[in-house]
């Protein structure tokens, strides 16, 4: 049983794991391309209509988990109305900038977000994202949107506390566990996301826990693997589904990140807000559902910031 504790091992793991090629030289979507064949089958889903956000407001004032927040400011408002030039016509307007990336935006990942050696997915080299954006392997490739059956692993649930420890690694025992409790099982196209009980942690400790000097909760690079073999197309989490502070292997210190975008072609999600989808899927005994989301058309873009569904 490999070990996943070397550079080595993870060099292995780097290659054996890789979709470079597999739908073609010039190929930017990566994972997404396994969402076709399965989206079509998952309306039934569908019962209520009932949509559940995943996403965290989006933070204006900086706090310990984002601590670079979003600029936003009115450029035209109510308690200061000017004259538009256009008799009749009263309207407000506002500017938001954001930081598409970080520890506590809700987010997408695009495959030119990281590199290993210099290369990004699919060979593509890493001065293809220059001063003024991504020239391949951009956000663009998932503009028509994310569509497919989500699948919730409550890995506190399966291990029975309410929240793991910052630093825990997720093992792959830990996602077959959290599947046999949920009565159900990951397969190709499906967009995975896996919860660590990050706000139930926050909760307990009755504040946000700062992320850079407390850690989080991850997946172990072992867990790569399973991902590869299950056909996940989508990777989300309540964290940055690497887990806090960076891995002991020097060349490897995020592998998630630098294994499953540059070798896999795996879209991330960092940072959902997963307390009301736990609910929902307790209250109803389900751990499925139709997820939708549309990332920002941004081209050029390394990733864009997200408000992923859960409709059941």
């Amino acid at each position: 049983m490999v070990a996943y504790d070397s550079a080595a091992d993870l060099a292995a793991l780097y290659a054996r794991v890789s979709n470079w090629g597999r739908w073609g030289d010039d190929d930017d979507r990566g994972t997404l391309n396994l969402l076709s064949p399965a989206a079509a089958h998952v309306a039934g889903l569908v019962r209520d209509g009932d949509p559940i956000s995943l996403a965290h407001d989006l933070a204006t004032v900086p706090s310990p988990d984002c601590p670079f927040p979003a600029q936003h400011h009115m450029l035209a408002s109510g308690d200061a109305l000017e004259s538009s030039g256009v008799p009749g016509y009263q309207a407000t307007r506002d500017y938001v900038g954001t930081d598409v990336h970080g520890l506590g935006l809700t987010h997408l990942d695009a495959p030119c977000h990281m590199f290993v050696d210099g290369r990004m997915y699919n060979g593509r080299p890493a001065n293809d994202v220059v001063s003024i954006g991504a020239v391949t392997n951009t956000v663009m490739a998932a503009a028509g949107g994310i569509v497919g059956r989500g699948v919730l692993l409550d890995v506190p649930r399966a291990r029975g506390v309410d929240h793991l420890r910052p630093g825990d690694s997720v093992t792959s025992a830990d996602l077959d566990h959290a599947e046999a409790a949920a009565g159900l099982q990951v397969g190709p196209g499906d967009v995975l996301v896996v919860a660590t009980g990050r706000e139930a942690r926050a909760a307990a400790r009755g504040q946000v826990v700062n992320p850079f000097t407390e850690g989080l909760a991850g997946l172990h690079a072992g867990c790569l693997d399973w991902l590869y073999e299950r056909g996940v197309a989508v990777l989300g989490g309540d964290g940055i589904s690497d887990a806090m502070p960076p891995g002991p292997i020097e060349s490897w210190p995020f592998p998630i990140h630098q294994i499953g975008i540059v070798s896999m072609g795996l879209w991330l999600i960092d940072n959902m807000r997963l307390a009301g989808l736990l609910r929902r899927c307790a209250e109803v005994g389900r751990w499925q559902f139709l997820f939708v989301a549309a990332p920002l058309r941004i081209p050029g873009g390394t990733g864009s910031p997200l408000n992923p569904l859960a409709i059941f």
